[in-house]
């Protein structure tokens, strides 16, 4: 199984896409507000520093609204 990124980068994507943080009890629950009115909800496992794997990363991405590509560009700015 590939590796695409550590869960603690998807994070560090997600805060910067503008996702707000709201725990439960399993899951980290991230919520953004999008232009139109809805809001779009990622479920994140509370696993810090492991690998996601390949088909998780994916459906994360597309969860996010964003491509591989402008993953790793904000994956890399600071």
């Amino acid at each position: 199984m590939k590796v695409m990124a550590k869960y603690r980068e998807f994070r560090e994507v997600l805060r910067k896409l503008g996702f707000d943080m709201e725990r439960s009890q399993k899951h980290e629950i991230w919520k953004r507000k999008e232009p139109d009115g809805r809001e779009r909800t990622i479920v994140l496992s509370h696993q810090h520093g492991k690998d996601t794997p390949k088909g998780l990363f994916h459906r994360l991405l597309k969860q996010a609204g964003i491509s591989r590509d402008e993953f790793e560009r904000l994956r890399k700015d600071p």
